[in-house]
C-alpha cells in the first residue's frame, strides 16, 4: 500500500505544532521568582510568633494552615493589594466582632503585657512584606 507523503508530512507538522504550544505553555505554568518583598513575607508568614496568620488561614506556598479563617489561595483575584493591608492592619473597620487581630492598631487593646505595651504585632514594612507574598503567591516560588 502506497504512503501518502503529503499525510505523513501534515501529521508531523501537527504533531509539531501541538509540542510547541504544549512547551509553551508549561514555561507559563512555570512558577516566577518571588520578589525580595514577597520572601521576607513568606519567612514571615511562617513565623506563628511574628505574624499568627497560618494559624487561620490556608496559604498558597506553606506547609501548614488553618481552617478558621478564609482560605487566601487566590486573593490577588478577589482583592487588591491596598484591600488587603487594610483589612490585615484593622480588620475591626471592616467587622467590629471580628477574631482577627489587628496587625497594627493599638485601638482598643487592654491588658497589654507591659513588654507589648505601644508596639503593633507587625510593623509597616513586616505588613508590606506580608501582603507582596500574598499578591503573588498564586504565581511565585518562595
Amino acid at each position: 500500500m502506497p504512503v501518502d507523503r503529503s499525510l505523513v508530512a501534515r501529521r508531523v507538522a501537527m504533531a509539531l505544532a501541538v509540542a510547541a504550544c504544549l512547551a509553551q505553555g508549561a514555561a507559563w505554568a512555570e512558577p516566577v521568582p518571588a520578589s525580595e518583598a514577597a520572601q521576607r513575607g513568606y519567612q514571615l508568614l511562617l513565623q506563628r510568633q511574628d505574624s499568627g496568620c497560618v494559624l487561620c488561614h490556608r496559604i498558597p506556598g506553606l506547609p501548614v494552615g488553618g481552617d478558621i479563617g478564609p482560605s487566601l489561595e487566590g486573593l490577588s483575584a478577589r482583592a487588591s493589594a491596598p484591600e488587603v493591608r487594610e483589612r490585615i492592619a484593622d480588620p475591626r473597620r471592616f467587622n467590629p466582632l471580628t477574631l482577627m487581630p489587628a496587625y497594627l492598631s493599638l485601638t482598643g487593646l487592654t491588658n497589654v503585657a507591659q513588654a507589648y505595651q505601644g508596639k503593633t504585632i507587625l510593623t509597616e514594612q513586616g505588613l508590606d512584606d506580608i501582603v507582596a507574598y500574598l499578591m503573588q503567591s498564586d504565581r511565585v516560588r518562595p
